[in-house]
């Protein structure tokens, strides 16, 4: 199997940890820009894809209104192949949103930013980068080594991180 698709792939960025940044001045976290195109630049991904960035937020505020937008953004990509980096919390939900378009799609987030020397923000983009490119058209989440049916998985809370129901 070759290591390039011929297919391009979506990218579409909605916020959550995996692009937050540290402000010393407020001693918060806030979601800054998408670190995606860096992270697959410094890999030195041969892949093809337009990144579509909607908006930057965490994931629990994320509402209903940000969840028809991201399926109507799913809906006008002309590519099949969609990879949507989102925050953990409330991936589960915005992934009920995405059934039924024929298209294969994988959400995936870090629990920690991407930007921080150790983070699993790069290890779940390339999981879901080869989960997209092998997987039949569906809708899945990739988290902490695994690909889930995105219906039959849940965050614990408790253990942080996703286990299939």
């Amino acid at each position: 199997m070759s290591a390039q698709t011929d297919k391009r792939i979506c990218i579409i960025t909605t916020g959550g940890t995996i692009d937050k940044v540290y402000f010393d001045a407020s001693s918060e976290f806030e979601v800054g820009s998408p670190v995606i195109e860096q992270i697959l630049e410094e890999a030195k991904a041969k892949i093809s894809y337009r990144l579509l960035p909607l908006f930057r937020k965490d994931s629990l505020e994320i509402n209903e209104t940000d969840r028809l937008q991201i399926r109507k953004a799913i809906e006008n990509c002309e590519e099949d192949l969609i990879l949507i980096t989102h925050g953990t919390d409330t991936m589960t939900e915005t992934a009920k949103h995405c059934h039924g378009l024929g298209k294969t799609i994988v959400l995936t987030g870090s629990l920690s930013p991407a930007r921080f020397r150790a983070t699993d923000a790069i290890f779940n983009i390339g999981l879901a980068l080869g989960a997209l490119q092998s997987i039949t058209p569906g809708v899945y989440i990739t988290m902490n080594g695994q690909v889930f049916a995105a219906d039959k998985v849940v965050k614990d809370q408790s253990l942080k991180q996703f286990v299939a129901l």
